[in-house]
């Protein structure tokens, strides 16, 4: 019989783990070549991991919910088609040992390990990890019954355990204790938070953040402590590009089966100002800045669930205003679907966002990283604007727009974020509004 590991498969340039959000297959469980075997979440993406051979899973090596690094094994198929002995789930002490002993823990070091049942008496599983942790900490079994569990069918999860352990060291040690360290890797980099009040009316709902959010306010964070932002504006006349879509945005659906919608023709304006200040396509290591020769633009797309996601057009230089209106609907689309592949929401080197979408005139956003720079388009409005003709300067009514640009301010100074920012405007108003689609 020959044994096959799975590996936690890379997701990306920039994904070093990835967390374990299901297994669709158990211990003992016949799989075939593509047949998914297990649900991961990277950075914003959920995806399947298939098997790579026809077999049996014979081990699973780690959890649900657990995070595990890129390459790791995770499973081992036997293969062949002999009957492999199935094998339960190993408890992964070494899991129970990234927590930081608590002083529960320490203040009854010399105390006998308690036994815990595997099923309790009220009909409850407990997983080997969940029960490692339990005995580690002195947890009995009646105290174990109580914690609420958030899994499923009200199963404990091993972020249970470290929830209800961080509030009961809190509390035993009349809150000279911070929250265990180890639960989270951004923990040891977030400023601690303040405790929400206690509401005596009762009209407060406490939510948890889904996984996403959290990824989000991680990432945001981040960002911000790595990057010293500047925001520079500019207002730009698009009344050309308004009075040339609406004129063929119904010819070009019927020739293209594509909308055309105002993203790519801001896009296209960005790639051409890329090109001609590449510095703003670059990203920054340590001391090192990193030059990159392909444009991928990310556009900024909002979920049904309120959060984003940012999706990638790779080589967006080489699109057409055609072809970039295809990727982008083709892109949002299947964003709110939950149905884009890793790949394609990493690599970027530009982003783009259009905060116009909710009726704001203009927004300071914050950059992606590890990219320098991120440009917000404002809502386009009816203003009176100075018109210059042949006969003297006029008032005119016109369809204007803000462009914001935020940048890291590390390598990217006033003057090259102002000339590119000036440079994206001056493309938007000299629009051919005679071109042909």
């Amino acid at each position: 019989m020959a044994q096959v590991e799975l590996i936690m498969p890379k997701m990306g340039e920039s994904i070093i783990e990835a967390t374990i959000l299901k297994w669709v297959k158990q211990v003992g469980d016949a799989v075939e070549v593509d047949e998914t075997i297990l649900e991961i979440a990277t950075d914003k993406v959920d995806s399947e991991v298939p098997s790579p051979v026809d077999g049996v899973i014979q081990e699973i090596l780690y959890l649900e919910n657990d995070t595990v690094a890129i390459g790791k094994v995770i499973a081992i198929i036997a293969t062949e088609g002999e009957e492999a002995i199935p094998q339960a789930t190993p408890s992964l002490a070494e899991s129970v040992t990234t927590t930081a002993p608590s002083a529960t823990a320490s203040a009854k070091a010399a105390e006998p390990i308690v036994a815990l049942k595997k099923v309790s008496e009220v009909g409850r599983f407990y997983s080997p990890l969940v029960k490692n942790i339990a005995q580690t900490e002195q947890i009995n079994q009646d105290e174990l019954d109580r914690i609420p569990g958030t899994g499923a069918n009200g199963r404990v999860t091993k972020k249970d355990m470290l929830n209800y352990l961080k509030n009961r060291s809190h509390s035993l040690q009349n809150g000279t204790h911070q929250a265990n360290k180890a639960t989270s890797k951004t923990t040891q980099t977030s400023p601690i938070q303040p405790s929400p009040g206690t509401s005596v009316s009762g009209a407060v709902e406490i939510v948890e953040m889904d996984r996403m959010r959290k990824l989000i306010a991680e990432h945001m964070v981040m960002s911000k402590h790595t990057s010293p932002h500047v925001t520079s504006f500019v207002e730009v006349d698009v009344t050309e590009i308004v009075q040339w879509r609406d004129k063929v945005k119904d010819s070009f659906q019927q020739k293209y089966g594509e909308k055309i919608t105002f993203t790519p023709i801001f896009m296209e304006a960005v790639v051409k100002a890329i090109r001609d200040f590449p510095m703003i396509n670059i990203s920054v290591e340590g001391n090192h800045i990193i030059y990159k020769k392909d444009i991928n633009v990310g556009m900024a797309t909002a979920l049904p669930s309120g959060n984003l996601i940012v999706p990638v057009i790779k080589n967006a230089d080489q699109y057409n205003l055609m072809g970039l209106s295809k990727q982008v609907n083709d892109l949002a689309k299947r964003a709110r679907t939950n149905q884009l592949k890793p790949q394609e929401i990493q690599g970027g080197t530009f982003t783009l966002t259009n905060v116009g979408t909710f009726g704001n005139v203009m927004g300071t956003p914050i950059i992606n990283q590890p990219q320098v720079a991120i440009l917000a388009v404002g809502a386009i409005r009816k203003k009176p604007a100075v018109v210059e003709t042949a006969y003297g300067d006029l008032i005119a009514v016109r369809q204007m727009m803000f462009l914001s640009l935020s940048y890291d301010h590390r390598v990217v100074d006033g003057f090259l974020g102002g000339s590119f920012l000036r440079r994206i405007g001056d493309y938007l108003e000299k629009f051919d509004a005679h071109q042909q689609i």
